[in-house]
C-alpha cells in the first residue's frame, strides 16, 4: 500500500472539509472496495477519510411511499431490518445474496453506489426502482447517477448521504453468482410500480454497467408473469463477454434471471 494519512470524521461537514482540503483524498466506509485496490497499488489516496461512524449516515427509515437507507448503513443491518423487509422485501433479498458474511458485516450501500462496479447488485435495484441518491449537495435521479464503468455523477467533495427507494407494488431480484467472488455474472431486478409502470434493470451484463431492459419491460406490462418472457429475445449487442461467459450467454441469463425475479416477486 502507498503511504496515506488516516482521518476519522465525526460529521458530514468535517468529512467534506477534509475532502476539500485534500483533493487526492478518498472516503472509507466498509472498505471492501478501497482497501483492496490500495493493497494492489491501483489507488494511492493522499488521505483516507473514515465516514463509517458518522451518525447522520447510519440508519433506515420508512415513509408512506419510500424506503430510505442511509449511506453508511451496513448490508448486515439492512438484512436485519424488519422495516426494510416489510417495505421492499426484494431489497433485503438482494442484500442477503450479496457477497459473503464478511462483506455483509462491513460493506455499505453508499460505498457500493459510489464505486459503481459493473457487477455490483445495488445499482440494479436503484435503477429499477427509480431511486434517488441524496448527497450533501443535491438529489440525483437514478437515470442520471450511473454514467458508465466505475463512473457516477458524483462531483469532487460530494458525499452520498442516503438512497430513497420508492415502494413498489411488486419487486423481485435474481442473479447468477460468480462462484468465487459472488458478484453478479448477471443479476436482474424487476419492479411493478404503484402507478403500473414496469421497470427492469440488469447488472453484470452490459459493458457500460447497469442497464434498463426495455424488451422485458414491454413484455411484462400487459402480463406480469414469467411465462410472458418465454418468447422474448435479448440482443447480445453491448453485453460483456469474458472467460466466465460470452455476450450471448449473458443475454440469455438476463431473460432467465428476469423470469426468476418475476416469480420471486409474485
Amino acid at each position: 500500500m502507498y503511504e496515506t494519512t488516516y482521518h476519522r470524521a465525526a460529521t458530514v461537514d468535517e468529512a467534506a472539509a477534509l475532502l476539500s482540503k485534500h483533493p487526492e483524498a478518498k472516503c472509507l466506509a466498509g472498505g471492501h472496495t478501497l482497501l483492496p485496490v490500495m493493497k494492489q497499488r491501483l489507488a494511492g489516496p493522499s488521505d483516507v477519510i473514515d465516514i463509517a461512524k458518522i451518525k447522520d449516515l447510519i440508519g433506515i427509515e420508512v415513509t408512506s411511499d419510500a424506503l430510505i437507507i442511509k449511506a453508511a448503513t451496513t448490508y448486515y443491518d439492512i438484512t436485519q431490518s424488519a422495516e426494510a423487509k416489510k417495505a421492499i422485501p426484494a431489497i433485503v433479498h438482494l442484500t442477503e445474496v450479496l457477497g459473503d458474511p464478511a462483506v455483509r458485516y462491513r460493506g455499505t450501500i453508499g460505498g457500493s453506489l459510489a464505486n459503481n462496479d459493473p457487477a455490483a447488485d445495488y445499482p440494479a435495484a436503484v435503477l429499477a426502482l427509480n431511486a434517488t441518491v441524496k448527497t450533501n449537495k443535491r438529489s440525483i435521479a437514478a437515470a442520471d447517477f450511473f454514467q458508465g464503468l466505475f463512473t457516477t455523477a458524483l462531483e469532487d467533495g460530494e458525499i452520498i448521504m442516503a438512497v430513497s427507494f420508492p415502494i413498489p407494488a411488486k419487486a423481485g431480484y435474481a442473479k447468477m453468482r460468480h462462484p468465487a467472488s459472488r458478484f453478479a455474472m448477471t443479476g436482474v431486478f424487476v419492479a411493478q410500480m404503484k402507478d403500473g409502470e414496469i421497470r427492469v434493470a440488469a447488472t453484470g451484463a452490459a459493458q457500460d454497467g447497469v442497464m434498463r431492459v426495455p424488451a422485458i419491460e414491454a413484455a411484462l406490462k400487459p402480463n406480469w408473469s414469467a411465462g410472458a418472457l418465454d418468447s422474448v429475445s435479448i440482443s447480445a449487442d453491448g453485453l460483456m463477454g469474458d472467460i466466465h461467459g460470452s455476450a450471448a450467454y449473458r443475454a440469455n441469463l438476463i431473460k432467465v434471471m428476469a423470469q426468476r425475479a418475476v416469480d420471486a416477486a409474485g
